[in-house]
């Protein structure tokens, strides 16, 4: 496979409202489509590729269709919500549709396009937009070090970026509650990322505090200096990410679910089947989020262990904390059957009440869409 140069574009608005939602593989395929995508020509609004480049772009080693499943109703559950200048906003998906199947040849393929309206944020635009190399991002390993990288890039013509901590970390996907102390985030996630780039990227940064408030002299906000770096280690194509693995047939046998017998209460093998094939029948995994599970307060234990489950695959989980909160799943009893698209409503929900707190609305209110 000849090595080609791909061209990722993206529109500041879009870069302004991506959020935690995105996990780094969903970032990396969201990239790769806008590379693959003629932002000028939306009859190119439908991707298609090989089934053994998704699997490796999403770091997937399971092959059987029920996981799969999962994968890609997640990826049709990612919400946006883009200011109107009236002062509300607009809220929907940016893809409306996954599919996988076989061509004529009898070869698997991955097909995702985009929603009627999110084709705005991605087409026929003219202005106020950025772009990198694809390899910039390919190698990056961390949701922080991705967005790090797409906010300072859309600077890099100033220079310079100014920016508060709170919209930082609401950019990086963040939550205000995370990093409380500035020591943890600036180790964790400034001189990480920093690193990381440096390494990596065509471009490095250093920063330095910019304005400080309160009594106690908090740090407020920062100044990134942007610089063009060609110290970078090497560039990881698109060819040499997905290399030449090559996909099975999928299949679809159940999972033995009685390995989760340590789990109390009374679920379905349904219920353990959908959280073992999340967990990547990763036993411990799900014994780990478990033990998380009983000091929380959740509605579905079902829901609440995938939805863990899947956040700890890319490194997003602590270990368990002690706390005494009620635990409303302690006599969980319902024999209910849970289909995928049951559980996909399950998490939607938890998802919309665990993102509700996160959104930057001061700083949505003041972008609009040109």
């Amino acid at each position: 496979m000849s090595q080609k140069k791909y061209l990722v574009e993206k529109r500041n608005v879009l870069n302004e409202i991506i959020s935690r939602e995105f996990t780094l593989q969903e970032l990396r395929l969201f990239s790769i489509y806008l590379a693959r995508i003629n932002a000028r020509e939306v009859s190119t609004r439908v991707v298609r590729f090989p089934l053994e480049w998704f699997y490796e772009i999403m770091d997937l080693k399971r092959v059987k269709i029920c996981y799969l499943k999962a994968v890609t109703r997640d990826l049709l559950t990612k919400v946006v919500q883009v200011p109107t200048v009236n002062g509300g906003y607009n809220q929907f998906t940016l893809f409306k549709r996954c599919k996988i199947d076989k061509d004529d040849s009898g070869a698997w393929f991955f097909e995702i396009d985009a929603s009627d309206d999110g084709l705005q944020l991605m087409f026929k635009y003219k202005r106020d937009y950025f772009y990198y190399e694809l390899w910039n991002v390919l190698n990056l390993e961390s949701t922080n070090q991705f967005r790090m990288y797409e906010v300072l890039k859309q600077y890099e013509y100033k220079k310079e970026r100014i920016i508060s901590v709170d919209e930082l970390k609401a950019l990086l996907g963040i939550s205000r509650k995370e990093y409380p102390r500035w020591n943890n985030f600036r180790a964790r996630v400034l001189n990480s990322c920093q690193a990381a780039l440096e390494a990596k990227t065509d471009i490095s940064f250093t920063y330095e505090v910019y304005k400080r408030g309160g009594r106690g002299g908090k740090i407020e906000s920062l100044r990134f200096r942007i610089t063009k770096n060609d110290n970078y280690v090497n560039q990881l194509n698109l060819e040499e990410l997905l290399g030449t693995k090559v996909i099975e047939d999928i299949k679809q046998e159940p999972l033995d679910a009685s390995c989760l017998d340590f789990i109390t209460e009374s679920l379905t093998n349904a219920d353990k089947q959908a959280i073992l094939q999340a967990a990547e029948e990763d036993i411990e995994v799900v014994r780990k989020i478990y033990e998380i599970a009983k000091n929380q307060n959740v509605d579905s234990l079902v829901g609440f262990l995938i939805g863990m489950i899947k956040k700890d695959k890319f490194g997003e989980v602590s270990e368990p904390i002690s706390r005494k909160k009620q635990n409303k799943f302690a006599n969980f009893t319902s024999t209910r059957e849970y289909n995928f698209d049951e559980l996909e409503r399950l998490e939607t929900e938890q998802l919309i009440a665990a993102t509700s707190d996160k959104l930057d609305w001061a700083h949505l209110e003041q972008t609009q869409l040109v």
